[in-house]
């Protein structure tokens, strides 16, 4: 109040009108970002309760069932406690053994972790891609990009928005991929349609207009990643694919729109575009986002939306794509989060009741409030639904949920649910060797994936030229598809290589981990 109201000269108090309008406004954009008010017939800003779903008391055991969650709330409360009370036990009791981890009383507790041991090159790995480059050498891009059309067929996913189509199936096919090609190498129509008479650049520009869509490139894509994971072979490749990855890459922009902003990290003006990768290295999902946006929102978009047959049970993350609030919504939706975190040291469990951990003490907090969890189950499990179906996109749902809102019973609940989850995972991650290399592993997929995109978006020096979102868009996801045929194609040649006994048996274990068919470039070592 100081700050708005002064002394006149007789010494009566004034508003100052300036300060007084300044300080309104700031609270009313705290108080819109968390809905606490909120706008009537907005979308993102709108009555946060109109998407929780409306037959919910009727629905309840659907609900329920859907999430696979059970219907009562003290069921629920001590399947958490047991396997937080087993975590701890079990760290508890390995921590003095444990050469890798150390519970260091410093300052306020301290989590060391000494970095494992670097694992064994593969031996037969680059020669097996010398093989590759011998058997199909000098492979265009473009030519990849064909082929794996000729198998799957993914133009078909392309209608027309006109009328009635005029083109007949083999030039609209041709001029497709050529579109396909020119967005996502970034070199732009014109430039895609050169060296060939028959096709112009405002030939390939009429197809764009008419044909080429945000929805139809996702359907194409997820098409071609059905195919590549009904056709890979299961001795080569393992079974059922049920882990994914997900990071963000930073894209320059030439113009400026809602999207692109200043990055602290990386500096520079662009946009980012939040990738999500499989173990094999196929993209099954990706999106446009602000460098300043939440990227637990953007994860868990992915995770519900992508139109895939693949499902995903464990999804390992960087520092950025986890909180307590990600952790909570993991738990319900039925996946596993598994981050890599930057600042593990100053990281702490909490207590599942009174109980002591000697080994443990200097990192512990105070017990989870239970009580409140329990109190607040229905609407926990109402949010998650209304992530689950549909009714709100994740970013509108976490917008309820921040920490400007800490006197939220929902939201308190699910910081309490956060710090379970993330107890229960942190045990996990520091008792085992093996869960650190495979999230490190994984992590490393999608670094590879982004290298590739420097790659192959070679065009204009990696800059998205023009202002409008949508062709920001288009040009990602186009770049998806021509990764996916890449990933696709190499694939069936890596499996015809590796059908041959020779190749077969010289593999070891350390290339059968380290084995990606996201090859490029050409190998010569032999």
């Amino acid at each position: 109040m100081e700050v708005v109201i002064v002394k006149n000269d007789q010494g009566e108090d004034r508003i100052r009108r300036l300060d007084y309008e300044l300080c309104v406004l700031s609270m009313l954009r705290e108080k819109l970002r968390s809905t606490e008010i909120w706008v009537e017939g907005a979308h993102k800003y709108g009555n946060p309760d109109l998407v929780l779903p409306d037959d919910f008391q009727s629905q309840r055991d659907t609900y329920y069932a859907l999430l696979q969650q059970p219907l009562s709330a003290e069921t629920f409360i001590d399947q958490l406690k047991l396997r937080l009370k087993t975590a701890l036990i079990q760290f508890n009791a390995s921590v003095p053994n444990n050469a890798s981890v150390k519970i260091l009383r410093r300052g306020k507790g301290w989590i060391r972790l000494s970095p494992d041991p670097a694992q064994v090159k593969p031996p037969v790995l680059a020669a097996l891609k010398a093989e590759v480059s011998r058997l199909w050498p000098m492979t265009s891009l473009l030519d990849v990009l064909k082929e794996a059309d000729l198998r799957v067929h993914f133009t078909r996913d392309f209608k027309t928005l006109a009328e009635r189509q005029i083109l007949s199936d083999e030039v609209l096919r041709k001029r497709l991929l050529l579109c396909v090609f020119g967005l996502g190498t970034n070199i732009g129509l014109k430039q895609a349609s050169s060296g060939d008479d028959a096709q112009t650049g405002d030939d390939l520009l009429y197809i764009k207009r008419y044909f080429i869509s945000r929805d139809a490139l996702r359907h194409a894509n997820a098409t071609l990643v059905n195919a590549t994971l009904a056709v890979r072979w299961p001795h080569i490749w393992g079974e059922g694919q049920v882990a994914c990855a997900s990071d963000a890459s930073k894209f320059a922009v030439r113009g400026e729109n809602l999207k692109s902003e200043w990055h602290v990290r990386y500096h520079g003006r662009g946009i980012m575009v939040y990738w999500h990768v499989e173990r094999k290295s196929l993209a099954i999902y990706s999106q446009l986002k602000s460098p300043s946006s939440s990227e637990v929102a953007s994860m868990m978009e992915g995770i519900l939306r992508h139109e895939t047959s693949m499902h995903i049970e464990r999804h390992y993350v960087d520092t950025h794509g986890q909180s307590e609030m990600a952790f909570a919504f993991s738990h319900l939706l039925g996946f596993e989060l598994l981050p890599r975190l930057k600042n593990l040291a100053h990281q702490k469990l909490s207590r599942p009741d009174a109980q002591t951990y000697p080994n443990l003490e200097p990192i512990l907090s105070k017990p989870i409030d239970w009580a409140l969890i329990q109190q607040q189950y229905d609407m926990l499990i109402q949010y998650a639904v209304a992530l689950r179906v549909g009714r709100a996109d994740a970013e509108t749902i976490l917008k309820r949920f921040t920490q400007t809102e800490v006197q939220h019973l929902t939201y308190r609940a699910l910081a309490e649910l956060g710090k379970v989850i993330k107890t229960i995972f942190l045990c996990q991650y520091l008792s085992s060797q093996t869960l650190r290399r495979e999230i490190d592993e994984g992590l490393n997929i999608i670094e590879n994936w982004n290298s590739t995109n420097d790659y192959l978006a070679y065009g204009r020096g990696g800059e998205l030229a023009g202002r409008r979102l949508l062709d920001h868009e288009l040009s990602m996801l186009a770049l998806q598809l021509l990764q996916n045929s890449l990933i696709y194609v190499n694939t069936l040649m890596l499996q015809q290589v590796l059908a041959k006994p020779y190749w077969f048996k010289r593999m070891t274990v350390a290339d059968w981990r380290a084995l990606t068919p996201l090859i490029y470039g050409v190998t010569t070592e032999k």
